[in-house]
């Protein structure tokens, strides 16, 4: 990243990434104007409703090294649809676990392990579960593209979307920290992340499974 040679201020591409820039604060927004209408034909074949009609985005390039982030905790994107193109550089152990969608009744079922090569490009609705599984050694950069469509997101299925009770516990490589009520119960909180127990929301109540039990006696209230 030459970028942060310059001394210039960068945001954080998102509320999870800590290290990144974002595209369009660094004069590339008409280069993604292209390149999303090069792509709509794609998202329309491959996601009818969520991959019509973009006229927004939000694109950004991630950073995952040693001292930095290593990897990154399941979560759905602020995105109807997004790509994710690997840039590189040298890196081993780049598993991107995908699982089911949001409000579904797998949404927590562990579905693809997607392994990142430098030039491809894997391609997701924003509602589907995911997380990047923590980096071995080297450096991974990824470019991220999350296309908004504004007529899609007035439209019901956007808006009330159908939300399903889980059909059991969840596989132990879909749940989050963040955003867990009882991640405690299937691996143990990272070092430093331990603030989070009882902050999550998710399964969302009268949802759960039937054998459900939040991982602490206390939960927030969640609004």
């Amino acid at each position: 990243f030459n970028f942060y040679a310059s001394g210039l201020p960068a945001r954080r591409p998102n509320s999870m990434n800590a290290y990144g820039i974002i595209l369009n604060d660094i004069g590339l927004e008409p280069m993604i104007d292209d390149l999303q209408r090069l792509l709509q034909p794609l998202g329309e074949l491959l996601f009818p409703g969520p991959g019509a009609a973009w006229d927004g985005h939000h694109c950004f390039i991630v950073r995952y090294r040693f001292g930095e982030d290593l990897g990154l905790d399941m979560h759905t994107d602020d995105s109807d649809v997004t790509f994710n193109i690997c840039l590189g550089l040298d890196f081993t152990s780049a598993g991107l676990q995908f699982c089911g969608h949001m409000g579904a009744p797998n949404h927590r079922k562990h579905t693809l392990t997607y392994q990142h090569v430098k030039g491809s490009c894997v391609v997701h609705l924003g509602r589907k579960r995911h997380g990047a599984d923590d980096i071995s050694s080297g450096e991974r950069l990824n470019l991220i593209l999350w296309n908004h469509s504004s007529a899609y997101r007035q439209s019901d299925e956007y808006t009330y979307p159908e939300y399903i009770a889980e059909e059991g516990p969840p596989d132990s490589v879909c749940v989050s920290y963040t955003h867990d009520r009882d991640y405690g119960h299937f691996k143990d909180y990272p070092k430093g992340k331990e603030h989070f127990r009882g902050r999550g929301w998710c399964p969302r109540r009268s949802f759960e499974y039937a054998e459900f039990e939040p991982d602490c006696d206390k939960e927030q209230t969640q609004v």
